[in-house]
């Protein structure tokens, strides 16, 4: 039988109805939700259609809410690129945006995955390959001498991390192996903690230094200490290369700001703590809600002031195991703590609001035109006003959610562990929204 998701939404709550099912192994198919009749016809990019001279032409089929079921388990986080939302369920899907219709599948598993200039690159574990990420047509495919468990990809260089202290570096475009190491990010060899790739470098961790190589040949930039495993307090380094030219980095219960170009450390933060969770930047004056943000593992919130590493505030929340950044958006601080999302105030600190939810918050909410998204291990995903917190709607499904929810185009995409994608209105969730 079918799951059916339940909708508890402001405006009037809509069901789920097949339409136009894709069929074949790896999903049942998209389905949609009826909008109200008295609705008004607009283009997916929600404006009406107009033809030359001024008069409305053949507009295209209205946009609705959609679902699509897999066969199989989904993961992680989707991906938008050019039209399409990539999705892991054992293999990679390609769904249209506007329909649901799925365009592709690949016929490998895709325990890692990542979206770059037109091309889908994965991993099974033992194997690496690229696709055109417009058919699913092969690019390249290569066995990756060892079991990949990350994969992330930037200016045409796909960087990995394997089993057993292996870093690799492919170019994206051929599949030519660039470069390995080994003996690096050995104690935490999971997705979150593998070597980062950011603007030519990658940052790998390895002997109690943080080194800093040129993507393409990797060649060191340079080093720095941060400690090993026992120095870190027995939790992986985490970092953020930002776009002021400093790498914001949390190892243990200390923060250290690191010139991008040189290494040379900026300024260092000791904490009473650990942070699980990476630095997030926000850009401008500390008077502004400009800093580094970062939560420990006790839940205390810190803001740090970019240029010299200041404690500007820290707030006490609820024990926090999630190794998501918190969310730095409009002035606001969002992070989900235990089963609640709490939002503080960016540049003072003051808590605004705390919504509870049945389960603990999953993935890292989303921050989008005044409203933001989350997932919950109690089957919801959850759409509140940012700034007061009051509920919007929320979709209840048949399973916890995964991953992030993204929003692209006033659309909220998510994956649920009942095996569905979800596409909703960002307003209105299954509800049509107004002109």
């Amino acid at each position: 039988r079918r799951p059916r998701a339940r909708v508890t939404e402001v405006s009037a709550p809509t069901s789920w109805v097949l339409r136009a099912p894709d069929g074949g192994a790896g999903g049942t198919g998209a389905t949609a939700a009826h909008p109200p009749s008295q609705a008004p016809s607009h283009s997916p990019s929600g404006g009406p259609t107009d033809g030359p001279g001024g008069s409305e032409a053949a507009a295209p089929p209205r946009w609705r809410p959609w679902r699509f079921r897999m066969s199989n388990d989904v993961w992680g986080t989707p991906v938008v690129a050019d039209g399409l939302l990539y999705v892991t369920s054992f293999e990679v899907h390609a769904l249209d945006v506007a329909t649901g219709r799925r365009q592709f599948k690949t016929r490998e598993v895709a325990w890692s995955m990542a979206v770059s200039n037109g091309r889908v690159h994965a991993s099974d574990g033992p194997s690496l390959y690229a696709l055109n990420a417009r058919d699913g047509s092969d690019v390249w495919r290569l066995a990756a001498d060892g079991w990949v468990y990350a994969l992330r990809a930037d200016r045409g260089t796909v960087v990995t991390g394997t089993r057993g202290g292996g870093v690799q570096a492919w170019d994206a475009a051929s599949g030519e192996r660039l470069w390995e190491l080994s003996g690096a990010q050995t104690d935490f060899e999971t997705p979150e903690a593998g070597p980062v790739i950011r603007g030519g470098s990658v940052y790998v961790w390895g002997d109690g230094r943080l080194y800093a190589l040129d993507a393409r040949t990797g060649a060191e930039r340079w080093s720095y200490p941060v400690g090993d495993s026992s120095a870190t307090g027995g939790v992986p380094v985490r970092l953020l290369p930002a776009d002021d030219g400093a790498v914001y980095v949390s190892a243990g219960s200390r923060v250290f700001a690191l010139d991008a170009a040189t290494g040379a450390e900026r300024w260092r933060f000791d904490a009473p703590a650990a942070f699980l969770c990476p630095p997030a930047f926000a850009p401008g004056a500390a008077i502004a809600g400009g800093g580094v943000y970062l939560a420990d593992y006790l839940g205390t919130v810190y803001a740090l002031d970019a240029a010299n590493g200041h404690d500007r505030w820290r707030i006490a929340t609820e024990s926090r195991q999630s190794a998501e950044p918190v969310v730095v958006a409009d002035g606001l601080v969002h992070l989900g703590s235990g089963s609640a999302l709490y939002t503080l105030d960016a540049v003072s600190g003051t808590p605004r609001w705390r919504f509870a939810t049945g389960g603990e918050i999953t993935g890292s909410p989303v921050s989008a035109d005044g409203r933001v998204h989350f997932g919950s291990a109690d089957h919801c995903l959850y759409t509140l006003d940012a700034v007061g917190g009051r509920l919007r709607w929320k979709l209840a499904t048949e399973g916890e959610i995964t991953g992030s929810p993204v929003v692209a185009g006033g659309v909220v995409f998510a994956c649920s562990r009942d095996r569905c994608v979800y596409a909703l209105d960002a307003a209105k969730g299954t509800g049509q929204a107004r002109a």
